[in-house]
């Protein structure tokens, strides 16, 4: 089972990269889009530290000798670039190591964006959803890069941040909310 999920990711995510002509639409212009924000966001930034705490292993989707086995406190440390637009919608570009489930090293590099409600008199509470993409690297694949796009929620209090993302899988594999916090420079 664990074989056919990642051709099949690998499939989806060669699928998704082929060629589309400005007629295809979407694909055309979310690539553009990606490409102008991750422009301004190299030249409009702040710079950001990031430190995983948590990987929360579902309950519902593992047995109990893998949750006995696995690690769930993935310290590590990773920094980045990021920006805020004029509607609070914050994105960047970061890089992150940190144990994996398995004890062994994991990096991840990956490009974010989370749309944010905001309060307080100076808009300095904000929570948001978002999505992140981009490559991993973990010991079970020989450190091979292999995409990775995750939803991401995040909630904040001025330059602190707490933010999460979520690994789908199947039975004893993936299921996992990776938590970690960022703190804006």
């Amino acid at each position: 089972m664990k074989l056919n999920l990642k051709i099949f990711v690998v499939a989806v995510v060669a699928f998704l990269m082929q060629p589309y002509s400005t007629e295809a639409g979407i694909l055309s212009e979310w690539g553009k889009f990606l490409i102008e924000d991750i422009k301004d966001i190299r030249c409009q930034h702040r710079y950001d530290l990031y430190v995983p705490f948590y990987a929360w292993h579902n309950r519902l989707t593992y047995d109990r000798q893998h949750i006995k086995k696995y690690n769930e406190n993935p310290w590590g440390a990773g920094f980045g670039i990021s920006r805020y637009n004029s509607k609070n919608t914050w994105s960047g570009l970061y890089f992150m190591a940190f144990k994996d489930s398995n004890n062994y090293l994991e990096t991840y590099f990956g490009y974010a964006r989370q749309w944010n409600w905001t309060a307080g008199e100076y808009n300095e509470w904000r929570a948001g959803i978002g999505y992140t993409i981009g490559l991993t690297q973990r010991h079970e694949y020989a450190y091979i890069p292999v995409p990775l796009p995750l939803p991401l929620v995040g909630v904040g209090y001025r330059r602190f941040n707490i933010q999460a993302a979520y690994v789908p899988g199947v039975k004893n594999d993936g299921n996992v909310l990776f938590a970690f916090a960022r703190y804006e420079f």
